[in-house]
């Protein structure tokens, strides 16, 4: 039960292989023209509208090197990753312009989301509108229903990605007309009035978008699932940030709610082992992905994620030794407390058997220089991609060229959004009590994946499942924290690394103050390395001075060019430095100068995003 979609570079064309009609009779697919009642005229036409949504909002791993919202690349701003010398900072000041009238507008790669631009929101609302106003006499109640849930889906997704970003946003429910300048200028809604036009949008998607529009098209399965991705940020956002906790309650009741639709079809499933979800040059039927986007060399529709992965490509920041000790042992338990000889070793080869199977599927298992922290996330590249390293690549594995399909959006997502959700309604708002039932259908269906032969060759194993009546006792946990929403949160790290939910789930739980790495020295290592044995083309005449090692006791030891017995610790991160510091204006984007000042000449006031 996959999706599978094709975008074309220059043509953005979407190709459907399971149409039965032939293909010199089909409309076409991505033009249109919206006049004299040319358009709209059946539900062909208005598919062909819908069709442009797509690759906005199912990125996959985008197209050639551009990384909006592409994993690995796009989403590279978090505390997950250190690079060399200063961290990226957050922005300080008001930018000059903020903001688009255009489609192609591009995103905000320290906010993971959206400018300030109402061109998708005009997009869905002009789909809702032509299809209520002229459309409707053409098509079935059904297809009516169905149809409008498309565009009430794609105007709750886009205002869902705003909210995220500006928080408070203005609310256009209709397509605006020029002239009317009190509602085009009209300032900010409320962040809880807007979301609460998303809810009602969402129960419409719920009740009224087909289970089954053929195999390439947006169903009610895959909207449920995003409708659980949007509903737990907004829920749980409110929450810890005392915003509303009756809105709280209410979107994180219907995050469960649409997760559910999913997990009870039972159309998806747990049988794929983990590398091949992110690196397959097919994905189609694979049984865990809901929805998927194919690249094509042959129609030169490629991407560079997997490149950025093979070994030999550095993104610039990489995963950092906080991220590595998060990641449980196979024996269910955190290092601190395993049973697993050498559990307080960090060597790449001792994480890789000893750590959950993901640790081994994410990372190389032998320190790497092309990583700032030796530790290289290879995530997004088959393991025969790794055995090019030193050689040419194959042009799946090289440049701009990938042809490895995108999942974007999977079971996995649904049963953590659903199992955090059910938690937190449990904790803090007299919900059913979490069962061992709810752990073993979510958190311990994603441990029991079968591992790939790789993997078992080198002796990964299966983590022991997750158990209600001994959570393991990490002592780098937040008070404020319960241990099984602590080990729900870790569930998550583990299961999306580089994929663009951590920045965004540090700022819903009210955790920003993770991106000061002043709070755990941690931040600036990597993996313990033996580098005379393990890395000896580190040290080098070159590198005197600048290669560095730290002991379990905290020292350092610096290479100077005849200490090679000494080189054995945790690796330090050149010149490594803590970000400016920032505060909680960070959590919410400014709008720009320019956006307000155009406000101003209208006659009307844009209010500033609080705290800027």
């Amino acid at each position: 039960m996959s999706i599978k979609y094709v975008f074309g570079l220059g043509i953005a064309c979407l190709l459907f292989t399971s149409c039965k009609k032939d293909f010199l009779d089909r409309p076409p697919l991505t033009s249109y023209v919206d006049a004299n009642g040319q358009f709209w005229r059946n539900e062909d036409d208005i598919r062909m509208f819908a069709n442009g949504f797509y690759p906005n909002y199912f990125n996959g791993y985008n197209t050639s090197f551009t990384a909006d919202y592409a994993p690995l690349r796009g989403y590279a701003f978090n505390d997950d990753v250190t690079g060399k010398n200063v961290q990226s900072n957050f922005e300080s000041n008001v930018p000059s312009s903020r903001g688009s009238t255009s489609e192609g507008a591009a995103w905000l790669s320290q906010y993971a989301g959206p400018t300030w631009d109402f061109a998708w929101v005009r997009k869905a609302n002009i789909l809702i509108d032509r299809i209520n106003t002229i459309a409707k006499p053409n098509i079935s109640d059904e297809a009516f229903r169905h149809w409008t849930a498309v565009g009430r889906f794609f105007r709750g997704y886009e205002y869902s990605r705003l909210v995220s970003v500006f928080g408070d946003v203005p609310y256009f429910g209709r397509v605006v007309k020029e002239d009317e300048l009190d509602t085009l200028y009209k300032d900010r809604d409320p962040r809880g009035l807007v979301m609460d036009k998303v809810y009602d949008d969402f129960q419409y998607v719920l009740a009224n978008m087909r289970t089954d529009d053929g195999a390439q098209n947006l169903n009610k399965y895959i909207a449920a699932a995003f409708i659980s991705r949007f509903m737990l940020f907004e829920g749980t956002y409110e929450h810890y940030h005392n915003i509303d906790d009756t809105r709280a309650q209410k979107y994180l009741e219907l995050a469960v709610q649409a997760a559910e639709v999913v997990m009870n079809s039972n159309k998806w499933s747990f049988g794929s082992d983990f590398k091949s979800l992110f690196a397959s040059d097919k994905l189609n039927g694979n049984p865990e992905v809901l929805m998927y986007r194919t690249y094509d060399a042959a129609l030169s529709i490629t991407h560079c994620i997997g490149s950025y992965s093979n070994g030999t490509e550095t993104v610039g920041v990489d995963p950092n030794l906080v991220l590595a000790k998060s990641f449980i042992m196979n024996d269910g338990n955190v290092w601190e407390h395993s049973s697993i000889p050498k559990a307080d070793s960090f060597s790449t080869a001792n994480m890789a058997k000893t750590r959950d199977p993901r640790f081994e599927a994410s990372f190389m298992d032998v320190p790497n220089p092309a990583a700032a922290t030796l530790l290289y996330g290879y995530k997004f590249a088959s393991r025969d991609a790794i055995t090019f390293i030193g050689k040419t690549y194959p042009p799946a594995w090289g440049s701009n060229t990938n042809t490895s399909d995108a999942p974007v959006i999977r079971l996995a997502e649904v049963v953590l959004n659903w199992i955090e959700a059910k938690a937190v309604l449990a904790q803090y708002f007299g919900g059913p009590a979490i069962a061992q039932g709810d752990i073993d259908r979510s958190i311990n269906a994603i441990r029991n994946r079968p591992l790939d032969a790789g993997a078992i060759a080198k002796g990964v194993q299966k983590t022991a499942p997750l158990m209600l009546a001994s959570l393991p006792d990490d002592p780098a946990r937040d008070a404020d924290v319960s241990p099984l929403i602590w080990e729900i949160r870790r569930e998550r790290r583990m299961e999306f690394v580089f994929e663009g939910f951590r920045l965004l789930d540090i700022k819903r739980w009210n955790k920003i103050k993770y991106m000061d790495y002043s709070t755990n020295p941690d931040y600036f290592l990597g993996p313990w390395v033996n580098l005379p044995v393990e890395l000896p083309t580190a040290l080098s005449s070159g590198t005197i001075g600048k290669v560095k090692v730290q002991k379990a006791d905290g020292t350092r030891v610096t290479w100077n060019g005849t200490n090679q017995s000494d080189m054995v610790g945790y690796w330090v991160v050149e010149n490594a430095v803590n970000r400016n510091s920032f505060t909680d204006q960070v959590y919410m984007s400014p709008v720009g100068l320019a956006q307000i000042n155009d406000y101003q000449d209208k006659g009307y006031t844009l209010s500033q995003t609080t705290g800027w």
